[in-house]
């Protein structure tokens, strides 16, 4: 499977890429593909070995005579975001990814994602390793765990575990910058148990789906104005309060750190109030499809009847509760940075949200440049859904990762991006969760910076990476690895 992929250059890169495309590695089913990994180390000489949590460092020695070039950690996570189109059957737990190369000079998968987040950074620093030409400095590769999911491979890295004094992150996603700053975040996990009415004689079931919105990265694509399924679908239902319709089920999003695609709900209300609704929802589609007109074109929405009666739903009162205090709930950018120009400073995603048989689910991802303001926010969950009698926790916080515009290492970066690829990168600072705020924490002593490929729709299946910038990337990194060593 995926045999094009190494006709591709750099050539060894896309090999070890093409291993990662054909292993299922959702997140906290990377076990395959650590196995695969340490048959590679223990083939090539390379020392190896996991951390209490799993997580996998490689270690190569450095070359004869440069030994006293200070350690490098190139870093990635093993996992990936599982999204798929509707429709689709790609299991990612069993079926490799179906990758293809466009004439416009782009990698993608066939209806998923393409997992080139972090992929690519993780064949890049296996390209690395095995590389007998690159005069480099002592070498150790850490592979991290269920990054997407929780952080739970940084957040439980063993401590005194680690040798080497500069780390290079390789999961950013934009070619010509590189990173020295990264927000921090939490999830809150919203639950209770509502109570529920039978559905009336009088009373008919609905189907209400909101469909075909293009998703994203809940960090970096927040600002861009795409829909979120979620916010929108919850705008329809408080529109349709005057319908009197109940909740019976609903269920919308997958991941929290993906924006929703898709949301769907089973409603139950008077069968003299089908026309009504019907007509609402009409009204409603266009007005939504204005709003999205140039960033998110392909909202559908839908009302039609329910395949099965429904049973029981949300008694009138609940169900009003419910929908306000989800249109009320914090969503998307929530304060722009004073000290970042173009950097959201603090947003929230409602990632995920469920209703099944009275027991509602939400869990939200907040983000933010300041660990104060992400505290902040998770609190005003908090307030809001504890008055509806919902169980709150934040769980799986992270820290931020402070910059340091003055690091030697940024420096040497810039140097080599001048003289490689003839042009100034920008320095930033991302509003994504990226792992150096925790490795940080772990190891204070470490000098870090991120930098990657460009890749475009990451968490959804649009993700794609531009192929030319892979090439730049290894170069960068190859020349960066060596210069390190002097």
């Amino acid at each position: 499977m995926n045999e094009h992929l190494e006709r591709l250059e750099p050539q060894p890169l896309w090999r070890h890429f093409r291993t990662l495309c054909n292993t299922p590695r959702p997140s906290g089913h990377e076990a395959a593909l650590v196995a695969i990994l340490e048959q590679w180390a223990e083939a090539r000489g390379l020392a190896h070995d996991r951390d209490a949590f799993g997580n996998l460092r490689l270690r190569k020695p450095a070359t004869p005579g440069c030994e006293a070039a200070p350690g490098v950690i190139l870093q990635a996570h093993l996992d990936m975001v599982p999204q798929a189109n509707a429709g689709s059957s790609h299991d990612f737990t069993r079926d490799p990814i179906r990758t293809r190369i466009g004439d416009d000079g782009w990698l993608r998968a066939t209806d998923t994602t393409l997992g080139a987040d972090n992929g690519l950074g993780a064949a890049a620093a296996l390209a690395i390793l095995e590389d007998e030409s690159l005069a480099h400095g002592p070498l150790e590769a850490l592979f991290t765990l269920e990054e997407e999911t929780s952080m739970g491979g940084a957040l439980n890295l063993a401590e005194e575990w680690l040798a080497g004094r500069l780390l290079l992150n390789l999961d950013s996603e934009d070619r010509g910058e590189v990173y020295i700053g990264c927000a921090g975040g939490a999830d809150v996990v919203v639950e209770a148990q509502l109570p529920t009415a039978p559905v009336a004689e009088g009373e008919v079931a609905m189907r209400l789906s909101l469909t075909g919105l293009r998703g994203g990265h809940s960090g970096m694509d927040i600002h861009k104005g795409l829909g979120n399924a979620n916010r929108l679908l919850v705008r329809v239902l408080r529109a349709l309060e005057g319908c009197e319709v109940r909740l019976v089920d609903y269920h919308g999003g997958t991941l929290r750190n993906a924006l929703p695609r898709e949301a769907f709900a089973t409603l139950a209300l008077p069968a003299d109030q089908r026309e009504a609704a019907l007509a609402r929802v009409a009204a409603l589609e266009a007005e939504l499809r204005a709003e999205l007109a140039g960033v998110d074109e392909g909202l559908a929405l839908a009302l039609e009847p329910a395949e099965a009666a429904a049973g029981e739903a949300l008694t009138a009162q609940t169900s009003h509760l419910l929908v306000a205090a989800l249109h009320a709930a914090p969503c998307g950018v929530e304060r722009m940075s004073s000290e970042v120009p173009g950097v959201v400073e603090t947003s929230n995603n409602l990632g995920v949200v469920g209703l099944a048989a009275g027991r509602f689910h939400l869990c939200a991802l907040v983000r933010s440049l300041r660990d104060s303001a992400t505290a902040d926010l998770a609190d005003r969950f908090k307030a809001l859904f504890e008055l509806i009698g919902a169980r709150v926790r934040v769980e799986n916080a992270y820290p931020g990762w402070t910059p340091r515009p003055d690091s030697e290492l940024l420096a040497r970066f810039c140097r080599l991006h001048r003289e490689r690829l003839g042009s100034e990168p920008a320095v930033k600072v991302i509003h994504a969760g990226l792992e150096c705020g925790i490795l940080g924490g772990k190891y204070p002593h470490l000098e870090m910076i991120s930098f990657g490929p460009l890749i475009r729709g990451a968490h959804s299946p649009d993700e794609r990476a531009e192929i030319a910038s892979v090439a730049e990337f290894w170069t960068l990194l190859r020349a960066l690895v060596e210069d390190l060593a002097r």
